[in-house]
């Protein structure tokens, strides 16, 4: 390197911030493309299990369809799948509610007012 000036060949480069600036804005992208929206989907299936209530029809992971009869304090619930026959399972197995009773009650009071006008 006899030709280059000192101040060039000792510097390498210098281009050693856009390295840096790509690393940093692929980690941005893998947060908000990835694990962000996969806490909020756990954080909200987190949230329906904790709000099951006796009544509630519900899906398991597994895909039986069944009415909860019972929550216990051990985190587990105990599911009716037809009359006379109950499961206990584990609240986490239970994928979506169906139909809440409190929506359930909504949706026939608004359907009264609509017959009465």
């Amino acid at each position: 390197m006899e030709g280059v000036p000192v101040y060039l060949a000792a510097n390498g480069g210098g281009g050693s911030y856009l390295g840096l600036v790509v690393i940093l804005l692929l980690f941005a992208f893998m947060y908000f493309a990835m694990i962000r929206p996969q806490s909020r989907r756990r954080r909200e299936a987190m949230e329906m299990q904790s709000r099951l209530a006796p009544g509630n029809e519900i899906v398991t992971v597994g895909g039986l369809y069944a009415t909860v009869t019972s929550v216990n304090e051990d985190n587990t619930v105990t599911l009716e799948v037809s009359p006379g026959v109950t499961l206990r399972y584990d609240r986490g197995a239970v994928a979506r509610v169906l139909n809440p009773p409190a929506a359930a009650s909504t949706d026939t009071d608004t359907a009264d007012s609509v017959e009465q006008s």
